[in-house]
């Protein structure tokens, strides 16, 4: 089972992700986590990351490439994985389509966990955050007892800077003009299934689990 999670921050991919790994025992390989795996093990491509980020540079195309191709040569990617935020650019996809054939791999789905801009505005501004004890509301799906108080502790309720309408919708036009040539491309090479994350956490996973069954019915 070799696949692509893909959505817009606050979409929902995370805990997907998170059911996904539980019921199917396959290892969740984030770009972050492997770069970190990398730098601790002090792999040659480890410490060539680690010499772009301590720098705040971004980490080439061909060590990124050359990480994911160690990890996803390792052990318990025998059964299959879960790639979280990779590929995210078209060169990178065509490399990982390379890197996979080298492997006698292919993926079988792209999963893109697909959500209205408008929904995901209020997912990402209705977050409110407890000043004192750190505490997470959100104002439509989680608010507080009592408006701009912390059940908790009562303490007062902030919104962070990066939460605020103008910051999330320019996040989420960014991540789209990344996000829309790799939906473009895993479609013409027909991997991509697109699942609804407008609806509960639990339908969603439905949705997922329903179609990955088809893969090991």
């Amino acid at each position: 089972m070799k696949l692509v999670l893909m959505g817009l921050p606050g979409a929902g991919k995370g805990t997907q992700a998170e059911r996904i790994v539980e019921k199917y025992g396959i290892p969740h390989i984030s770009t972050g986590d492997m770069f970190r795996a990398a730098i601790k093990e002090g792999t040659e491509l480890g410490l060539k990351a680690k010499s772009y980020m301590d720098q705040g540079a971004l980490v080439p195309d061909e060590v990124t490439i050359g990480i994911v191709r160690e990890r996803l040569g390792k052990d318990d990617c025998s059964k299959g994985f879960l790639l979280d935020g990779f590929p995210r650019t078209v060169p990178q996809a065509e490399a990982l389509e390379v890197l996979l054939t080298d492997l006698d791999r292919q993926i079988d789905y792209v999963i893109y966990v697909e959500v209205d801009q408008s929904k995901l505005m209020e997912r990402l501004t209705g977050r409110r955050i407890c000043k004192d004890c750190g505490a997470t509301y959100h104002m439509v799906f989680n608010p507080p007892s009592v408006e701009g108080k912390c059940d908790k502790c009562g303490g007062e309720l902030y919104q962070r800077a990066d939460d605020n309408a103008e910051t999330v919708e320019n996040r989420l036009e960014v991540n789209m003009k990344q996000t829309q040539p790799l939906l473009d491309f895993y479609s013409e090479k027909g991997y991509l299934r697109s699942i609804n994350g407008d609806q509960d956490i639990e339908v969603v996973f439905a949705e997922i689990d329903k179609l990955l069954g088809g893969l090991i019915g």
